[in-house]
């Protein structure tokens, strides 16, 4: 079954201590409904983008650290989902649920399949 990424996308500026118990509890209830569907494979939330390391390596071959996220943008991703959907259509159906429940804008993206050997 091909999997998905539902990618929830914050503004820089987000704080997660505004969050409210009712967002708390609806994000609760979908991870239950994902869950008892058989669709959840994994979830998890980010830190902020600015507690972000970006990694790259020079062209003569030196690798630089620094603080921050690799892309500067007005959104960044918050949490994600890794869902088994039978198709897009289906992983979209969770994308909006994940809409409503996290109160923000979502990605949704299909891994790319693995030639299996």
């Amino acid at each position: 079954m091909p999997q998905y990424l539902v990618a929830i996308h914050f503004p820089d500026d987000y704080d997660a201590s505004t969050e409210s118990e009712e967002m708390m509890r609806d994000i609760d209830v979908l991870n239950n409904e994902m869950a008892a569907a058989g669709a959840r494979v994994f979830a998890g939330g980010l830190q902020s983008a600015p507690r972000a390391k970006s990694l790259r390596k020079t062209s003569g071959g030196q690798m630089v650290v620094t603080d921050g996220p690799y892309l500067e943008t007005k959104e960044h991703i918050g949490g994600f989902w890794i869902l088994d959907a039978a198709n897009m259509d289906e992983a979209v159906a969770w994308g909006r649920k994940a809409v409503v429940a996290c109160r923000a804008p979502v990605e949704v993206r299909e891994f790319l399949a693995m030639p299996k050997e």
